[in-house]
C-alpha cells in the first residue's frame, strides 16, 4: 500500500496521544534496544530515543515514502521491512507498536511467537484502533457495497481486523507475561469541513482509494464514491459550534516478560 506522509501527518496531535499514553505504561528504565514496529514517518520513534538516550532505538516500516521523512540523530535508526518478517532479537528489551498491527492480518498468530522470543525482563506494548464498528468505518463499507464502484471495492475493506482488550490480554497471559489491557475512546475535536473524511483518507480509507484509482485512473469513480461517503459522514458526525467531534476507540495492551 502506498502511504502519503503529509496526509498521514494531518491531525498529528490527535494521532500521537494514544502513542504517548501507551509508552507511559512501559516501566523499564534502561533498555538496551527499543524497536518501534510500523513506525511511519518516525517522529514518535524519536521520542523513544529521547526517553531512553542510552538505548539503540530502531524504527521499522514497510513504506519507503514514510521513511523518507524520518529524523536523523545519534542512537536512532530506521529499517525498511515488513512487520510479518520481523523477529525479536536477544537485546530487544522494549517493543512498541502503535496503530500498525491492524494492517497485519496474521498479527494474532505472530504475537505469541514474538512474545516467546523476547528476552527476560522485556516489555511489549501495543495499541490498535478499535473503531471498525464506528459509523465512519461502517459507512465506508456500506457505501462501498452500493454503487458503480462496488466491484472494484469488493473485499477491500476489512470489517474486524483487531481483537478486544480481553483478547490481547489473554495472548500475553498465555505467554507468561505480567500484562494489562484496556480501551480508551478519545473524543477528538476536528476542525474544518468534512474533517472525518480527511482523517480516514490518511489511514483507513487508503485501501479503497487505491483500489478505485487502479480501476479508474481518471479519478471519476473515486470522486463519486468520496462524495457519497462524505455526505453520509456529515449526517453521522454533524459539525457543531466548536468543530466536529469524532469519537475514536483505541485498544491497548502492555506486558512484561518475567
Amino acid at each position: 500500500m502506498r502511504w502519503d506522509p503529509a496526509r498521514y501527518a494531518a491531525f498529528g496531535d490527535e494521532r500521537s496521544r494514544p502513542f504517548h499514553d501507551l509508552v507511559a505504561q512501559v516501566g523499564l528504565e534502561a533498555p538496551r534496544r527499543v524497536v518501534d514496529l510500523g513506525c511511519g514517518p518516525g517522529a514518535l520513534t524519536a521520542t523513544l530515543a529521547a526517553r531512553w538516550p542510552s538505548a539503540s532505538v530502531v524504527g521499522l516500516d514497510s513504506s519507503a515514502e514514510m521513511l523518507e521523512s524520518a529524523p536523523v540523530r545519534p542512537g536512532l535508526s530506521f529499517e525498511l521491512g515488513s512487520i510479518e518478517d520481523w523477529t525479536p532479537g536477544p537485546t530487544d528489551d522494549v517493543v512498541v507498536t502503535n496503530a500498525a498491527l491492524q494492517w497485519v492480518p496474521s498479527h494474532v498468530s505472530l504475537l505469541p511467537r514474538w512474545l516467546d522470543a523476547m528476552p527476560s525482563g522485556s516489555w511489549f506494548a501495543m495499541q490498535v484502533p478499535g473503531n471498525f464498528g464506528s459509523p465512519s468505518h461502517g459507512l465506508m463499507r456500506s457505501v462501498a457495497a452500493d454503487g458503480p464502484w462496488a466491484s472494484a471495492l469488493d473485499g477491500v475493506l476489512r470489517a474486524d481486523p483487531v481483537l478486544d482488550p480481553a483478547g490481547y490480554l489473554a495472548i500475553m497471559l498465555d505467554a507468561g507475561y505480567e500484562a494489562r489491557a484496556w480501551e480508551t475512546t478519545y473524543a477528538q475535536l476536528l476542525p474544518g469541513e468534512d474533517p472525518v473524511l480527511t482523517w480516514v483518507r490518511g489511514t483507513g480509507l487508503l485501501p479503497a482509494l487505491q483500489a478505485l484509482d487502479a480501476a479508474d485512473p481518471s479519478g471519476e469513480l473515486t470522486a463519486a464514491y468520496e462524495a457519497r461517503y462524505a455526505a453520509a459522514l456529515r449526517g453521522a458526525y454533524p459539525m457543531g459550534p466548536h468543530g466536529t467531534v469524532y469519537p475514536f476507540r483505541r485498544v491497548f495492551a502492555v506486558g512484561r516478560k518475567p
